[in-house]
């Protein structure tokens, strides 16, 4: 009887794009875009990206053809698998999937696009293997009971994602589907990644995802080279869902496969922060523009959420309290909230100027995170939250059952567009961004998808700062 590791290896294995169904497509397509904005400001603007990308070319990572997002420099293979996978995590503002606690386009894109580069595969190829990536990274999650997962310190999107990696990478490099159950083997070996960066804001969590986009890359490659991997990486007795979980439910990561696609349950972004604030954050904004609520007037605020966002975004509180750097803030319930009722938004670029905010910091002290029995309720199946406002002329509270972005209160096309624009748009040549994204929108189109990551360097004034930048890096790296 074949098992659970054979089955989604066939899967994998087998989906092309012409079996793809149309709207699936298409939501692959606008997670792409999504992730690839988000890549090309990281590149430019996260904290994390130059000391990542001067150890990528020490350790000789620089060496080869393969694009990065935003970078005019290029990269080998894994080097840029990994850099890609670390850039799209790096805003905390890619795509997630609710009930498999996990972002999907961070470790499977990047994996799926360096092997495109070495196959010389087309968009459409490339398409299917993203979605072939996403069916498994998440039915994966799944299975793993990712709560449970959660609680024993793992982090789904690095371990999970890293065999959904794997099975983008397999199905667009062409290995069968005895192949990438072998590739499941290897990468066995590197599935990792701890919330322990949550104690004092490290930038690790961005390295483990692309660590996990560049493991998935290296194990299918090994595979086709006939590098012999573990048998039944999943369901066997010392494999995945032993060694990671304490409540494995294999069953779930092949229910449905073929004819449900978990992809469709994905949810984009619209605030750069932890999902799990989302909700309170759209209450925030509703209250304040439907009562007119000043700042300054706010006596206290609390936000509710499940126990497994509590773990996230409020505990400890008054370690959240008091953020002191951009993880800090984006796993800050306190925080997030606190920038929301002062700006009626919550944007990536409110980072810089709110950490520093005397005014948000101190309203930071008046918000508290708890448990709310509403919020537990609508888990897994959604991040709901709820926010009461308390001021001297009155008491206002919102539940936010389904936050904007999720399946059941999906953006549009143009949000994501303009999502795009806001993040890519000062860091291209002007009109860039509209034209790049176009293409984007057309993948399946595409002959050489590399040539798209390409596009995306920086170009002006900016593109001319960064390919010195880039240079300068080549050179301490030879």
């Amino acid at each position: 009887m074949i098992g659970v590791t054979g089955t989604l290896a066939a899967y994998a294995a087998g989906l092309g794009f012409e079996a793809l169904p149309a709207e699936v497509a298409a939501r692959a397509k606008l997670f792409i875009l999504d992730a690839a904005g988000i890549a090309i400001r990281a590149r430019h603007e996260a904290e994390s990206t130059p000391a990542l990308i001067r150890a990528c070319a020490r350790l000789g990572l620089d060496r080869g053809a393969a694009a990065v997002f935003g970078d005019a420099a290029t990269y080998g293979p894994a080097g840029a698998a990994l850099i890609n996978g670390a850039l799209v995590h790096s805003l905390d503002f890619d795509d997630t999937h609710a009930a498999a606690i996990l972002h999907a386009s961070a470790p499977v894109l990047p994996a799926a696009l360096a092997a495109a580069e070495l196959a010389g595969a087309d968009g459409r190829r490339l398409i299917a293997g993203v979605v072939a990536g996403y069916e498994v990274a998440c039915r994966v999650a799944l299975a793993l009971d990712p709560g449970a997962h959660y609680e024993q310190g793992f982090h789904p999107t690095a371990t999970a994602g890293a065999f959904g990696a794997t099975a983008a990478a397999a199905n667009v490099l062409g290995l069968s589907g005895e192949a990438t159950a072998n590739a499941f083997g290897i990468c066995l070996s590197e599935a990792s990644g701890t919330l322990q960066f949550l104690d004092n804001g490290a930038w690790t969590k961005r390295f483990q995802v692309g660590h996990a986009a560049k493991s998935g890359l290296v194990a299918a490659v090994l595979s086709q080279e006939g590098y012999v991997g573990a048998t039944r990486a999943f369901e066997g007795r010392l494999g995945f869902f032993h060694g990671y979980t304490t409540h494995a439910m294999p069953e779930k990561a092949v229910a449905g496969l073929g004819s449900r696609y978990e992809t469709m349950s994905i949810a984009i972004k619209p605030y750069p922060s932890c999902r799990w604030g989302h909700a309170a954050i759209d209450g925030a904004i509703g209250l304040r523009r439907a009562h007119g609520i000043r700042p300054e007037e706010i006596e206290s605020v609390t936000v509710g959420v499940s126990k497994k966002g509590l773990i996230l975004i409020g505990e400890p509180q008054a370690h959240k309290k008091r953020p002191k750097n951009v993880v800090d803030g984006q796993f800050s319930g306190n925080f997030v909230v606190a920038v929301a009722l002062r700006e009626g938004a919550m944007g990536w670029d409110h980072y810089r100027t709110h950490l520093a905010d005397p005014a948000t910091l101190a309203l930071c002290e008046k918000v508290d995170v708890a448990h709310d029995a509403d919020a537990e309720a609508s888990y897994p199946e959604q991040m709901s939250g709820r926010i009461t406002v308390r001021t001297g002329r009155g008491t206002f509270s919102e539940f936010v059952r389904v936050p904007k972005g999720e399946p059941g209160n999906f953006v549009t096309d143009e949000d994501v567009r303009t999502k795009f624009q806001l993040l890519a748009g000062p860091c291209l040549a002007p009109g860039g961004a509209e034209a790049l994204a176009s293409r984007l929108l057309a993948l399946e189109s595409e002959r050489d998808p590399g040539a798209l990551v390409r596009a995306s360097a920086a170009a002006g004034e900016a593109g001319a700062k960064a390919a010195a930048g880039a240079a300068r890096t080549k050179s301490r790296g030879s």
